[in-house]
């Protein structure tokens, strides 16, 4: 239940249009590998973008495959991904995760979720070890091209200021109340949008409100001229 459901769920359609005609319209295309996308994603915790892609293209160079960085000393490993930041925990995290697809599948490979319903494939996305509600949406999402919604730093700042979200509400617990007000086929285009408004103009210490196609059903921008 969200509080004052109503009322949020009416702001989406206008925000929707103002984001897609200030940053355009994206659409999704299959990019990653799923499992790609995952460690991917593991590696990006508490990170920035270009740390974790440093980090993902120095794995990816120095091992030909999965079951070379399962084998590789974890001590290693660590070294290798270390510029992504919390390299200790990580490389065993990415160590298990691998560990647990290859015996549950047989193979490094989870393509077996795109069968599975979207809330079972989300919870055996969340049984593995360091992957919680957003890394599960972003593989989902992202790989598959499947309806979850991830909720990173900026989309989390952005949707509480303009008031989709609840004052308080957490960014775990806000995937399922953004999946409830955004229509499922909008997912990953409004989501990439509240991360380019994000980044490029609603900014965590200065909000560029002046020039905001949407102060107008941003509840952030109204509190300012109460």
């Amino acid at each position: 239940m969200i509080d004052d459901f109503e009322r949020r769920q009416a702001k989406y359609r206008p925000v929707a249009v103002a984001l897609a005609d200030l940053h355009g319209q994206p659409q999704w295309r299959k990019n990653t590998p799923p499992m790609d996308e995952l460690v991917s994603c593991i590696l990006s915790q508490n990170t920035n973008d270009t740390n974790r892609d440093r980090g993902f293209d120095a794995l990816k160079a120095k091992y030909p495959d999965w079951q070379a960085v399962v084998d590789a000393p974890t001590r290693e490993l660590t070294d290798t991904i270390r510029v992504a930041g919390l390299a200790n925990q990580k490389a065993p995290r990415i160590q298990e995760v691998l560990r647990i697809i290859q015996a549950e599948q047989g193979d490094f490979d989870i393509d077996f979720l795109n069968e599975l319903p979207i809330d079972e494939a989300k919870a055996w996305l969340t049984q593995l070890p360091g992957v919680g509600p957003k890394t599960a949406a972003i593989v989902l999402c992202f790989a598959f091209g499947r309806p979850a919604f991830p909720v990173d730093t900026h989309v989390h700042r952005v949707s509480t200021r303009i008031g989709f979200l609840p004052p308080k509400v957490t960014a775990d617990k806000a995937h399922p109340m953004m999946e409830a007000i955004v229509p499922p086929e909008d997912y990953y285009g409004f989501h990439i949008n509240l991360i380019q408004h994000g980044r490029k103009v609603c900014n965590a210490r200065s909000p560029h409100c002046e020039r905001c196609p949407i102060t107008e059903y941003c509840d952030y921008y109204q509190g300012l001229r109460l």
